[in-house]
């Protein structure tokens, strides 16, 4: 198992609006300082910010799938299927952008949090189909409480997000001292981001591994072989994490990420 950890200085930066949205990139685009530039068909993970109201204006995608995700706050979406949509705490927005699709976001606050992340599917067949736009409330997503630990399924599990690329997701909520354990097999990556608090990340076994997190930490784990792992939150305070699983490598090319 290879255990990367990658603190706030080693991710990203960025920002909109002169500023009335930043951002933490775990993992970002060329040129915008991340040390991951990607894991897997995991191409970019953006975790924003907007005290008040942040405006992005209309831009153009194509081919990827991009998730945006509302830890609190608003996300406001238009888009030119004619989309005019908001998403509250724990919603998601997800786009398939196929053969191309524009769209603008506004994030409101006070003290709005959430993320955008793309997804990378085979780019030569997604650009073939035609670009869809879907929503999701919080109620919609299945979520089971054990050992201390809140597991939502934002993809896969249950969830109604459905895509293309192989991916899963969760957002896992520790009470102080609540564990988590997964399975990671043979061939898959894990990413893992601090959003509160702070934990330690172990193996199952005997084998001594462990890994402090802390707020903001940002993980990427590489199982060459299967992996039974541990997440135990601190005894102070409640521990949250984003959670992506994909697989290390995939069967078709990769856009070069330069």
């Amino acid at each position: 198992m290879a255990v990367q950890l990658y603190t706030a200085a080693e991710q990203g930066e960025g920002e909109f609006d002169g500023g009335k949205i930043t951002e933490q990139k775990p993992i970002g685009f060329p040129g915008e300082g991340s040390a991951v530039k990607r894991v897997g068909p995991l191409f970019y993970w953006a975790w924003a910010f907007a005290q008040q109201d942040g405006y992005i204006p209309p831009h153009p995608h194509q081919a990827f799938e991009i998730l945006t995700y509302v830890v609190q706050g608003t996300a406001v979406h238009g888009d030119s299927l004619g989309t005019n949509s908001e998403i509250g705490p724990g919603g998601a927005q997800v786009m398939q952008t196929g053969s191309g699709v524009s769209h603008e976001e506004r994030f409101v606050g006070p003290d709005m949090e959430g993320f955008q992340i793309w997804f990378e599917p085979d780019l030569r067949k997604s650009r073939l189909t035609p670009p869809t736009y879907h929503q999701f409330e919080h109620e919609q997503f299945p979520s089971v409480r054990q050992d201390g630990v809140t597991v939502k399924s934002v993809i896969g599990g249950g969830s109604p997000v459905v895509l293309a690329t192989d991916a899963a997701m969760w957002d896992l909520t520790f009470s102080p001292g609540g564990e988590y354990r997964r399975k990671l097999a043979a061939g898959r990556s894990l990413a893992l981001l601090a959003i509160r608090g702070n934990g330690m990340l172990d193996r199952a076994d005997d084998t001594p591994h462990s890994v402090s997190v802390s707020h903001k930490d940002f993980v990427v784990i590489d199982a060459e072989a299967g992996e039974d792992l541990v997440i135990k939150a601190g005894e102070e305070g409640a521990l949250r994490l984003i959670a992506i699983e994909v697989p290390t490598r995939v069967d078709y090319p990769l856009y070069n990420k330069r």
